[in-house]
C-alpha cells in the first residue's frame, strides 16, 4: 500500500498514463489481441503488456537505474472515469469519432486496475475530468512543494505540462522528453503546445483546429506571430490565400480547440499527493495477482526479486519420497531391468520421453523418463551411434544404446497387465513410433485434467503439479539455458538431466491418482474414456501420415502474387500521385489524410494515422482507389507471407509431406487446435485464399476425400434449445437461411430477397456466439439501430433461443459449469464475477460451449471410430486432417466412391447410440487429386 511521506523539494513524483498504456499494450504490442487465460479464456494481453512495463518501470526505479530520471519516491497511475467530460459540454462532438473499445479489451480495463492495485500502487480517476487533467492538476501541486514530476506517458497532449521541474518519459522507446526534445519535435517549446495543437486540431479527439495548417506550418506561424490570438487577429496580412481563408473562416473553431486541448490543472482532486509516497514493495500480493493471471515469467522474477521460495509441495497420501529426491540416472541394463520388473509388481509405468524439438516428428529420441511409484524415478539417457551425451564429468560411465533399451521396454509397453501414465501421451506415441514402439494401455494426465477441469485452468505438467501438488517442477530453461547459453537437452550434465527428467516421471505419476479420483467423484470417467482417451492414437497416426504439399503449385502462387502485388503497389503509387512504402502503416496515413486530406482519418495515441482494415474498407467503399489498391495489396502480401512461403520450409525433409501438431487439451469447449503449421486458419472465404488449399495434394494414384458436416451447429442448436421451425426446414431439408429470414422479415419463404437471407444467415450463425447490434452492423454494413431490430425480431420469432439462452446462463451460475450433450463440462468461474464485463465474457461461452462442445465431440465419435471401420471394409484410406467440422482423407483412386459413402455414414451415425438427434446429420464427402477439389 502507498503511505504518507510529505513532497518536497528532494521528492520525485511518477504519474502514469494508464488509459494510454491500456490502449498502446492493446494495439501496438505483438500478440497482445491473442494472449488468453487457460483457466477460462478470459483475454489477457493488454494486462500482461501493462504489468510488464510496470514492473519494469518499478524495478529500475528502486534499483536506482532510472539515472536520466531518478528515482521516484512518489508514484501513482491514473485512468480515465468515463468518456463524458466537461468537454463535451463546451463541444458536443468532442471524441464523438473514436470508435468503440474492442470488447476483449473493455473486460481487460477492471483487471488492469486491479493490477495497479496489486502493484500497491494508487489508482487515480475522477468523473467528469480525463486522466490528463488529473496528472496536470498533480503535476502543478508537485511543483508548487517544490517536487520534481515524471509523467509517464508519450501523448502529446501532455507536452503542455513540461517544465524545468517536469519532464515526460516514454518506457517502451525508453526516451525522456524534456522542452529540448519538445523543441526538436514540434519547433516550439511547451509553453506554446496548446495554440500549436489549437491550430493542428486533432482527428482522434475530433478537435476541429484549422483546415489545412500541420504542425510544421502551425509552428512557423507561432513562431511568427507569437501567440494564437495575435496569428487571428492579424491573419488578413497573411499572403498565401487559402492559409488566410482558412484562418479567417475557422478562427473561433481555433479558439474552441485551444479550450478543449487546454489541461485543468485545477481539478477537485480528492487525494493528496502525499499518500502517494512509495512503500517497501509488497512481493506477495503482486505474485498472487500474476499467478491468478498464469503470469508464468513475471511470477518468477517478481519471486526472485522479493526472495521468495518456490511453493512448497503439499503432502499427500501417496508421496512415499519427496518429489524431486533420490532420483536415479539408468546407464546399466541390470538398473533398466530392474525397474520393468518393479512396473509389473506394481502394475504402473510412467513414460516420458526427453527429444531434442517440440515437433514431435522432427524430434530426436535424448532420453526415457520412467517412474514405478511415487518418488521411484528414474532417467535412462540414450546413446545413438557413435555420439553420446556430455555426462558432467563422467563420461567413463557407459551408456545403453537406443536399440537395446527399446527393445527391453517393447514388452513391458504393451503388456495388458502395466498401467502406462503419461503426460499429453499423444507426443511421445509419434516419437516412439518411428523407432516401431507402442505403448498401451495407458492413461493421459494432460486428458484426464481436460476432461476433468475443463475451464478451470491450464492442463500442462507445471500447472498440474502447482494446483494439485503445490509442487513447482524444475523449469526446463534451468537445465538447457536460454539465449547464447541455450543448449540441446542431450548436451545437459548428466546429475542435471536426471533431476529434470525423472521428476517430470515422478509428478505424471503422482498426478495420476489425484486426478483419476477427480474424474470418479465427479461422474466424469465416460467422456474420458470413450471420447478423449481413444483419440490419442488416432491423432499420433493422423500427425506422422502428414499431408503431401505440391512445391510447385505453392511457388507458382507465391510468382502470382508477388506480380499482382506489384500491380497494386504501382496502382496505388499512381492514385497517391507519389511513390511511398506501400508496407509503412505510418506512410499510409500521411498519404491518405495528410496530402490526400481524406475524411475519417482517425489518429492512435502515439500520434500517428490509424491504417486499420475497417477504416480502409470504409474509404474503399467510398469509391478512394488507393485504399482499394492497398487493401488488395495487403491480403495477398498476408497470403504470400503465412501460407505460400511458409508451408514450403514446414515440409518434413525425409517424408516431402507437412506433419502438423494437433493440440487436444487447448480449448475451452473440446475442439482440437493445430500449430507449426496452423491448418486450419487457411482462409478460404476468398478466391485467393481457396487457391492454396489446391497445394494440398493426394500422392500419384491416390486422391483426398474430404467430409464436411454441414452446419452442424445451427442443427445442434435447433435440437438443444428445442426450435420447432429449425428443426422442420433441417428434417424436410428445407433452405434454413431462407427459413428464418421469411420468419424474421415475415415474407414468403420464395420471395426472400438475397440481402434478408445474407442478414438471416449472419444471425444464425452469429447468434451462438452472442453477436452484438454493434458486430452484426459491421459484418453487414448497415446503422447499428436496424442491427438491433434485426437481432430483437430473430429472438421474437425463435423466443425459444432466448429461453435456451437464458436458461443456460442461470444454470451455469447455479452450477459453475455447462455439459455438452456427452457429458462434457466447461467450467466458468466468472460468471458470478462482480466486474460486468468479465460476467458477460462468461455468459457468452456458458451459452456457446454446449453447442460448440456437443460438435466438437461428435466430431472426435467420428474420428474414433472412422479408422476401424475402414479397415474392416478393406480400405486404405487414412484419415489426414481434422480442420473445423471436416475431415480430410488420402486414399487410391479405385476406393474413392467406397470411401466417401463409408465416411459419410459414420461421420452421420456419430453420436449413436449416446444421443440420438432430432434433427439428421448431414454429411458431404467429395474426391479429388487437391483438397480445395475436393471441398
Amino acid at each position: 500500500m502507498p503511505q504518507d511521506t510529505p513532497l518536497g523539494p528532494d521528492s520525485r513524483l511518477y504519474l502514469v498514463d494508464g488509459s494510454a498504456y491500456i490502449f498502446r499494450a492493446y494495439h501496438g504490442m505483438a500478440n497482445a489481441q491473442a494472449l488468453t487465460r487457460k483457466l477460462d479464456g478470459l483475454p489477457i494481453g493488454a494486462v500482461h503488456v501493462f504489468c510488464n512495463m510496470l514492473w519494469k518501470l518499478l524495478s529500475d526505479a528502486h534499483n536506482d537505474a532510472v539515472e536520466h530520471m531518478g528515482t521516484p519516491t512518489h508514484f501513482a497511475v491514473v485512468f480515465d472515469k468515463s468518456s463524458y467530460t466537461f468537454r463535451n459540454d463546451l463541444y458536443a462532438e468532442y471524441k464523438a469519432n473514436r470508435s468503440e473499445t474492442p470488447e476483449d479489451l473493455l473486460v481487460q480495463i477492471p483487471l488492469i486496475k486491479e493490477a495497479t492495485c496489486a502493484f500497491g500502487l494508487p489508482c487515480l480517476e475522477q468523473e467528469g475530468y480525463e486522466a490528463d487533467d488529473i496528472m496536470a492538476t498533480h503535476a502543478r501541486l508537485a511543483e508548487e512543494r517544490g517536487a520534481e514530476t515524471v509523467i509517464v506517458s508519450s501523448d502529446k497532449d501532455l507536452t503542455q505540462l513540461v517544465t524545468d521541474r517536469t519532464i515526460m518519459f516514454d518506457p517502451m522507446k525508453n526516451k525522456v522528453i524534456d522542452e529540448e526534445a519538445i523543441r526538436e519535435r514540434y519547433g516550439v517549446g511547451p509553453s506554446q503546445m496548446i495554440e500549436l495543437q489549437a491550430l493542428m486540431g486533432d482527428t482522434s479527439d475530433n478537435v476541429p483546429g484549422v483546415p489545412g495548417i500541420g504542425p510544421k506550418t502551425a509552428a512557423q506561424l507561432l513562431e511568427e506571430f507569437g501567440t494564437l490570438d495575435a496569428l487571428l487577429d492579424g491573419a488578413e496580412g497573411i499572403k498565401q490565400k487559402k492559409r488566410r481563408e482558412n484562418l479567417i473562416e475557422h478562427a473561433e473553431a481555433a479558439r474552441l480547440s485551444r479550450e478543449l486541448v487546454t489541461l485543468r490543472r485545477d481539478v477537485p482532486v480528492p487525494e493528496d499527493p502525499d499518500s502517494f509516497g512509495l512503500a517497501p514493495f509488497d512481493h506477495e500480493k503482486l505474485v498472487s495477482f500474476l499467478e491468478e493471471m498464469e503470469f508464468n515469467t513475471l511470477t518468477r522474477r517478481v519471486r526472485e526479486a522479493g526472495g521468495m521460495a518456490a511453493p512448497e509441495a503439499k503432502k499427500t497420501e501417496d508421496t512415499a519420497e519427496p518429489i524431486g529426491e533420490g532420483y536415479e540416472a539408468v546407464t546399466e541394463m541390470a538398473a533398466l531391468e530392474a525397474i520393468i520388473a518393479d512396473a509389473y509388481e506394481t502394475g504402473l509405468l510412467a513414460v516420458d520421453t526427453e527429444t531434442d524439438s517440440l515437433n514431435a516428428m522432427r524430434a530426436r529420441l535424448v532420453g526415457i523418463c520412467l517412474a514405478t511409484s511415487p518418488g521411484k524415478a528414474a532417467y535412462v539417457p540414450l546413446l545413438h551411434g557413435s555420439g553420446g551425451l556430455d555426462l558432467g564429468g563422467e563420461s567413463e560411465t557407459p551408456q545403453l544404446k537406443t536399440e537395446d533399451v527399446l527393445e527391453a521396454l517393447r514388452p513391458v509397453l504393451t503388456d495388458p497387465s502395466v498401467l502406462k501414465i503419461g503426460q499429453n501421451l499423444k507426443y511421445d506415441l509419434v516419437v516412439l513410433a518411428q523407432h516401431d514402439v507402442d505403448i498401451f494401455p495407458y492413461d493421459d494426465t494432460m486428458l484426464m485434467s481436460y476432461a476433468a477441469e475443463c475451464g478451470l485452468g491450464g492442463h500442462g505438467m507445471d500447472e498440474l503439479s502447482k494446483r494439485h501438488l503445490g509442487h513447482e517442477p524444475i523449469p526446463y530453461s534451468k537445465v538447457a539455458g536460454t539465449g547464447r547459453n541455450k543448449r540441446t537437452f542431450d548436451e545437459v550434465p548428466i546429475k542435471e538431466a536426471t533431476d529434470y527428467a525423472a521428476e517430470d516421471a515422478d509428478v505424471t505419476l503422482r498426478l495420476h491418482t489425484v486426478l483419476r479420483d477427480k474424474l470418479i467423484e465427479d461422474g466424469l470417467v465416460t467422456i474420458y474414456e470413450t471420447v478423449e482417451r481413444p483419440l490419442v492414437p488416432v491423432i499420433r497416426d493422423m500427425e506422422a501420415a502428414g499431408i503431401k504439399v505440391d512445391r510447385e503449385v505453392l511457388s507458382r502462387l507465391s510468382g502470382d502474387f508477388a506480380q499482382r502485388m506489384g500491380a497494386h503497389e504501382e496502382a496505388a503509387y499512381e492514385a497517391a500521385g507519389e511513390r511511398f512504402n506501400i508496407g509503412s502503416p505510418k506512410q499510409i496515413g500521411d498519404i491518405l489524410f495528410d496530402k490526400l486530406g481524406l475524411p475519417g482519418g482517425k489518429k492512435t495515441k502515439t500520434g500517428a494515422w490509424a491504417t486499420g482494415a475497417d477504416l480502409l474498407e470504409d474509404l474503399a467503399a467510398q469509391g478512394v482507389e488507393v485504399a482499394r489498391e492497398i487493401l488488395n495489396w495487403r491480403q495477398l502480401s498476408k497470403l504470400k507471407s503465412t501460407y505460400t512461403d511458409a508451408l514450403v520450409s514446414a515440409i518434413h525433409p525425409e517424408t516431402g509431406r507437412v506433419h502438423t501438431s494437433f493440440s487436444l487439451a487447448q480449448t475451452v469447449t473440446g475442439r482440437l487446435s493445430s500449430s507449426d503449421p496452423n491448418l486450419q486458419n487457411i482462409p478460404i472465404r476468398t478466391e485467393e485464399g481457396r487457391k492454396i488449399r489446391q497445394a494440398f495434394v493426394a500422392e500419384p494414384g491416390n486422391v483426398l476425400v474430404a467430409a464436411d458436416y454441414s452446419q452442424i451447429e445451427l442443427r445442434l442448436l435447433a435440437h438443444i434449445a428445442d426450435i420447432p421451425e429449425l428443426k422442420r426446414a433441417f428434417q424436410e431439408g428445407i433452405d434454413v437461411h431462407a427459413l428464418t429470414a421469411s420468419e424474421m422479415f415475415e415474407t414468403e419463404i420464395d420471395q426472400v430477397s438475397g440481402d434478408q437471407r445474407r442478414s438471416a444467415k449472419m444471425i444464425n450463425f452469429g447468434i451462438i456466439y452472442g453477436i452484438s447490434a454493434y458486430g452484426l452492423a459491421n459484418r453487414l454494413g448497415i446503422e447499428r439501430e436496424r442491427a438491433a431490430d434485426y437481432i430483437k425480431g430473430y429472438f421474437k420469432k425463435f423466443p425459444g433461443i432466448r429461453a435456451y439462452m437464458d436458461d443456460t446462463v442461470e444454470g451455469a451460475r447455479e452450477h459453475g459449469y455447462v455439459e455438452t450433450l456427452f457429458g462434457r463440462r466447461s467450467h466458468t468461474p466468472n460468471i458470478k464475477s462482480k466486474q460486468g464485463n468479465m460476467r458477460a465474457f462468461a455468459e457468452r461461452q456458458a451459452i456457446n460451449a454446449p453447442i460448440q462442445g456437443t460438435a466438437a465431440d461428435v466430431v472426435k465419435r467420428a474420428m474414433i471410430r472412422v479408422p476401424d471401420a475402414l479397415r474392416k471394409e478393406g480400405l486404405r484410406a487414412k484419415m489426414l486432417l481434422q480442420v473445423h467440422d471436416e475431415l480430410v482423407f488420402e486414399c487410391p483412386e479405385a476406393e474413392a466412391e467406397a470411401t466417401c459413402a463409408l465416411v459419410a455414414r459414420i461421420m452421420e451415425d456419430a453420436a449413436r447410440p449416446a444421443v440420438d438427434f432430432s434433427v439428421p446429420l448431414a454429411v458431404e464427402a467429395k474426391a479429388a487429386g487437391n483438397w480445395e477439389a475436393a471441398h
